[in-house]
């Protein structure tokens, strides 16, 4: 691979990684309420769900997917309860929050995200966004199949799985880095109670709306 070829390649994995979704929903949320540690686990294990998507599509596996529409749509409907949960929580959180009627006190420090469970939770959270989304894979097919060359070796595959990894999760660790070191976090956790309840029902949506367009 050329260098020029490698900066398209970083480029359009880039835009993708930039493009708002439910992965940038989580990652804040995640940043929000356990902090910096955690929001940035998250990046990193969905860079890492990003990476495995990109290295099956290096190998061929993600033509299989895409062909055999019944295991797709059983991804892509696992993908939408995932959310479904996530956003059903986040919004039972809110109302539990508030219901009381005074202000949420604010959340944890940059660093409660190292609590073991809350890293746990991070990392699965960041992790199954991304592998159950085979939309991905298809992303990933239609880029590969510029670069990707029949006697492709293993250094090639490397760079292009090695180039969506850290794009990805280097992207979502500033979300999370960002977040934290400006004081927004601060403000959120001033507004928990709406912020809960907004990131919920837009997860809640996308999970519906997904649902719906692959039934």
């Amino acid at each position: 691979m050329t260098f020029a070829a490698w900066l398209s390649l970083l480029a359009i994995c880039l835009l993708g990684a930039l493009s708002p979704g439910p992965s940038l929903a989580v990652v804040i949320r995640n940043t929000v309420n356990r902090g910096r540690g955690a929001g940035i686990t998250t990046a990193l294990s969905h860079g890492m769900g990003v990476g495995g998507y990109a290295l099956a599509t290096s190998l061929g596996l993600a033509t299989v997917i895409a062909a055999q529409q019944a295991l797709f749509n059983a991804i892509t409907l696992a993908g939408s309860a995932y959310l479904l949960w996530l956003g059903a929580s986040a919004m039972r959180g809110g109302r539990a929050a508030g219901s009381d009627g005074r202000p949420v006190p604010p959340g944890p420090g940059p660093d409660a995200g190292r609590q073991p469970a809350g890293g746990i939770a991070a990392a699965r959270d960041g992790f199954t966004i991304a592998f159950l989304n085979p939309k991905i894979a298809l992303f990933f097919l239609a880029l590969f199949s510029q670069f990707v060359s029949a006697d492709a070796g293993v250094v090639e595959v490397a760079i292009l799985a090695g180039t969506a990894t850290v794009v990805d999760a280097g992207w979502y660790a500033l979300v999370a880095i960002g977040l934290t070191a400006t004081g927004t976090t601060t403000w959120l956790r001033r507004h928990g109670v709406w912020i809960e309840r907004i990131t919920g029902a837009a997860l809640v949506f996308l999970a519906l709306s997904t649902a719906a367009s692959t039934l």
